[in-house]
Formats: structure tokens, C-alpha cells, sequence
């Protein structure tokens, strides 16, 4: 299970739900472990010429009381063979064609069977979620709804169809009960950075002058898929005048640059990166690293339970500012099912988290079992450009990084 449902409960009962209703691709999969990868790509108009661009719906619900449920498209439902949420429900017709005769399907796939053959009362996915909460008497609870996920006439469908239920927005609240980490995204974060860590690394090895930038991201993309992850960028800085994901750029033999890489593992990010240098950096250059080591030091002597995001920002920048550096933006943030989640560690901006449910500052204080990024670059027109980037796991009483990732100098490839 990826839920952290201790946490989920203790905010329902905290901002008196009755239940969480789940709407977004990454949410769904939080809620569930059910994933298709068409989700959250797929939008009404490529089925449905001149429909809208909303993504097509789906739904995971979790009851305070009572049993979990999931709303999927028929023709994926058995992505949710091995769920530990139970009770699925489909929506319209799964379009089989049962005209041949046939064997009866393994055990494990029986109740797919039985489901996709059920007659449907559901036209669509939203009717789905209202039979779900009819079946459990919530027509009139509390409803916590993620909605900005959702189209307006859906909200509008809901709410004419629960006249008696208060429907609260619960789309930030959610984003904070995912900020602290169970122990299976634990586990699959930590898989993730070490396969990340692992064929970094190997690339950077093969880079050489006159090599393509564009061979050592196909190294990446096909060894990061032989070890299980998905590929999601390897980024360069290219002559110290920003960030590329597909370049056609050729290392020289002065180069310094900026890397940023990053992979999916069983749908949770990495996130990372460090200075490649095709020769011994000047002796600028060197002192600048020198000042983003100790940029990063400082971060990671500020992370702890209780401190604000933005005293961690504070900590990073004020050390970079003691070495004469001011053109750069240390930062941090969480990682998980997406590339960025809550925490992020930045100045404090003013602003509040909030939608029908909660209310909070931005500046968030940080938790044990939180995922955080540090990270500091500086970009050098014509000179080059350095990076460090590493992540840690919040601890009681402290931190630790999540795995090794040794920033101690440039990688110099031999």
C-alpha cells in the first residue's frame, strides 16, 4: 500500500469528512496502486472529435468507514488485478465480443470477468462515484472532493446530484497528507534514486570531447529501462547559458556543465544531479563548487522536524551570499509520485495552501518521513556551469540522505 492511511484519517477526522474522493492520475494512484498510463494523457477529444480537452475521469474513494472503492475505464480494469482496494466499479460498456467460444480465465482474473459481463447502470465514470456513495449512505456525509481536478460541469453534476452532502474541496488537503512518506514509497523512493544514482554515473563516465550529449542520454534512457525505472529527463547546461533536454550540442575539451537526471520506479521520481568536467576546473570555477558544497552543507544542517521550508532556502542562500555569490537560486523540494511535491523549500512567499478544508501558510513546517531535494546551480555564460543536487529523508531527530550521492568534487571522466 502507498497510502499513508494513518495520515489520511487523522486529517478527515481533523477537518470532519466522512470521505476522501480522489481525482487526479497521481491522487488515484496514491489512494489505489492503480495505474494505467494512458491517464493522465489522455483527454475526451481523441475519442470524441471536438469534445473538450479534459483528461477522461476516474475515481478512487476512501471512506472513513467502510470499504475503499476505484472507478476505472472498463478496458483497464485489470491494471487493478493485484490492488489491495477490492471494490471496482466500471462505467458504459466494455465493448467484448464473446462470439467465439473460450476457455474460462484464471482464477485471479475471474472477477474481471464477472465485471466487464455485469450489466452496466453507470453511462459514466461520475455516475459510477455517485452509485459508490449511494452504496454506502454518504449522499448526505461530508465529502471531501478533489475538485479542481475536475471539469466544471462534473462539480456541477455532483453537487445537483448530492443536494443533502457538503462538498468541500479537498485538493490541497490531499497534497499534504502525500507530503509524508509510508513505508512503501520509502522503499520504491529509495529503488528509484539508486537506479537514478547507479546509471548517472555510468554515463558520465563515457563522456569525451566530440561525444554527442544526445548518446549519453540513450545510455541512460536504455540502462535506466533494463534495471525496471521509466525514463524522465537527463538535462545539460550547455556552455553555462541554461538547461537542455534534447540537445544536438558536442562536448569540448573545456567544458563544464550543469547535469540534472532523473527516472521513474514503479511510478515514484528520482530526482539528482552534479558537475561533469571534461578537464580540472579552474581555479574560479573550483571555488565556486567549494561555495556550492557549502551552500548544500548548510541546507542539510537545517533540515529537521519543526523547521520551516523557508528556514532551509534562508540557510543555503546566506551561505552562498557569504562567498560573493548571488546569481543562483538554492532550493529544495519533496519528491514522490510527481517530480515536485509539497514541501517546497523556498523563501517564504506570503501565500496560503488552501481550498475548502485547509488553511496554511506555504511556508510549511517539515515532518519526519518527509522526501526532500536540495539543490544549488550556477549558470556562467561562456564559462560553464555547476550543480549540485541530493536527497534526504527526514528523520526524527535529523536527517539522512536517501541514498549515497557523492557531490564531493566534479566528475572528471577518465
Amino acid at each position: 500500500m502507498l497510502f499513508n492511511k494513518s495520515r489520511a484519517i487523522d486529517y478527515m477526522r481533523q477537518y470532519e469528512l466522512d470521505v476522501l474522493v480522489a481525482t487526479s492520475p497521481p491522487d488515484i494512484t496514491y489512494f489505489s496502486d492503480y495505474f494505467c498510463w494512458l491517464d493522465p494523457i489522455f483527454k475526451e477529444y481523441m475519442m470524441a472529435p471536438g469534445a473538450s480537452s479534459n483528461l477522461m475521469q476516474a475515481y478512487a474513494v476512501f471512506p472513513l468507514e467502510g470499504e475503499p472503492a476505484l472507478v476505472v475505464n472498463p478496458p483497464f480494469a485489470v491494471n487493478a488485478t493485484d490492488l489491495w482496494v477490492r471494490d471496482l466499479h466500471i462505467f458504459g460498456s466494455p465493448g467484448l465480443d464473446d462470439s467465439l467460444s473460450h476457455t474460462e480465465p484464471p482464477h485471479a482474473l475471474r472477477r474481471f470477468h464477472d465485471l466487464l459481463h455485469a450489466p452496466q447502470r453507470n453511462a459514466t465514470p461520475t455516475d459510477a462515484l455517485l452509485s459508490i456513495l449511494n452504496q454506502r449512505g454518504l449522499t448526505d456525509a461530508r465529502i471531501g472532493l478533489a475538485m479542481e481536478n475536475l471539469p466544471a460541469e462534473t462539480n456541477d453534476a455532483i453537487a445537483r446530484a448530492l443536494p443533502r452532502a457538503a462538498l468541500k474541496n479537498c485538493a490541497n488537503l490531499i497534497r499534504l497528507i502525500r507530503m509524508v512518506k509510508s513505508a512503501e514509497e520509502l522503499r520504491r523512493l529509495t529503488r528509484s534514486a539508486e537506479i537514478n544514482e547507479q546509471v548517472a554515473m555510468e554515463c558520465l563516465a563515457l563522456a569525451q570531447p566530440g561525444r554527442p550529449l544526445s548518446d549519453l542520454i540513450r545510455h541512460y534512457r536504455a540502462r535506466t529501462g533494463e534495471l525496471g525505472a521509466d525514463f524522465d529527463h537527463f538535462a545539460f547546461g550547455v556552455r553555462g547559458l541554461g538547461m537542455a533536454t534534447e540537445p544536438n550540442y558536442r562536448l569540448a575539451d573545456d567544458d563544464v556543465l550543469y547535469v540534472d537526471f532523473g527516472c521513474i520506479y514503479q511510478r515514484y521520481f528520482s530526482d539528482s544531479g552534479t558537475t561533469l568536467a571534461m578537464q580540472e576546473p579552474s581555479p574560479t570555477l573550483r571555488a565556486r563548487h567549494t561555495a556550492l558544497r557549502a551552500c548544500m552543507a548548510a541546507g542539510v544542517q537545517a533540515l529537521r522536524p519543526g523547521a520551516k521550508a523557508s528556514a532551509v532556502q534562508t540557510a543555503m542562500w546566506q551561505t552562498l551570499n557569504d562567498h560573493g555569490i548571488t546569481a543562483s537560486f538554492p532550493h529544495g523540494h519533496g519528491l514522490g509520485l510527481e517530480v515536485r511535491d509539497y514541501p517546497i523549500l523556498v523563501a517564504d512567499n506570503g501565500l496560503r495552501i488552501s481550498d475548502d478544508c485547509v488553511d496554511t501558510p506555504s511556508d510549511l513546517p517539515l515532518e519526519a518521513d518527509m522526501v526532500l531535494n536540495l539543490e544549488a546551480a550556477i549558470f556562467m555564460p561562456g564559462a560553464g556551469s555547476l550543480h549540485i543536487e541530493r536527497s534526504f529523508v527526514v528523520t526524527p531527530d535529523g536527517n539522512r540522505p536517501l541514498v549515497p550521492q557523492d557531490r564531493s568534487q566534479p566528475v572528471q571522466p577518465q
